[in-house]
């Protein structure tokens, strides 16, 4: 279940708060391999993105009928592995590989982005953890001196990093990234820019539902997107010792 959130303008006048504010819309695959966006907030509560912001969301959409998670996918939210932890013990938080890789970059002159990225991929195509934690301690061996803020991003995101090492490579494929949300995220970037403003967070909900609508007209993008978890629903059912299977009942 990855999930995003980013900032919708709308009139103080007409809604008595702040003129911005958090939308949230965390989207999940189902036990059949059916992608569906689990709801849609829009600056609710005004108490911003913190633990409490998530612990509500995920409370909501659990009591909505969603009883178990493996795994959740996300970019470093603030809060926001504690919050699942406590809606759902069992689920497996993991950070989104390209998140990490970016974020890194941002502490490192431009000329060293290719040498940084060729020295870091041996630690996330690692076969195992350990085999990523030698390959990162020869990372850190090269690059820490230069630049130790990368160095500790990767160990303060590291418990959260290391479950991807564990997997098969059917699940790593595709729990690599957040890029499918990604791309949602610029169609409604595309959609609210050229909308501007809205009068009312309802309604900005409103035009965000439609962009969605219109993603998929035709129900083709979703049979595609089914066939192509198969086998990965398969890797999850063994790994998960049969919570997917229990999930279609």
């Amino acid at each position: 279940m990855p999930c995003s959130s980013w900032t919708l303008s709308t009139s103080r006048s007409a809604t008595g708060r702040s003129p911005t504010g958090p939308s949230t819309w965390p989207w999940g695959v189902t036990a059949d391999g059916e992608r569906d966006i689990l709801r849609l907030w829009a600056g609710e509560h005004g108490d911003g993105e913190g633990a409490k912001y998530w612990l509500r969301v995920l409370t909501e959409i659990r009591n909505r009928g969603t009883r178990d998670v493996l795994m959740v996918i996300c970019d470093g939210l603030k809060g926001f592995p504690d919050a699942i932890a406590q809606v759902w013990p069992q689920a497996i938080t993991q950070t989104c590989i390209v998140h990490l890789l970016r974020n890194s970059f941002r502490y490192a002159s431009r000329r060293d982005w290719a040498a940084i990225a060729k020295d870091l991929k041996p630690v996330y195509t690692a076969a195992t953890e350990a085999d990523g934690l030698d390959r990162f301690a020869d990372f850190a061996g090269t690059w820490e001196a230069r630049y130790p803020a990368i160095i500790k991003l990767w160990e303060a995101a590291w418990p959260e990093f290391t479950p991807f090492l564990a997997f098969d490579r059917e699940i790593r494929t595709l729990i690599t990234t957040t890029n499918a949300i990604e791309s949602l995220n610029a169609r409604f970037r595309r959609s609210v820019k050229a909308r501007g403003h809205f009068p009312t967070e309802q309604a900005a909900l409103k035009h965000l539902y439609l962009v969605i609508i219109s993603l998929d007209p035709t129900g083709r993008g979703r049979q595609r997107w089914t066939n192509r978890w198969k086998a990965a629903l398969n890797a999850f059912d063994i790994t998960f010792d049969g919570r997917l299977s229990a999930g279609r009942k």
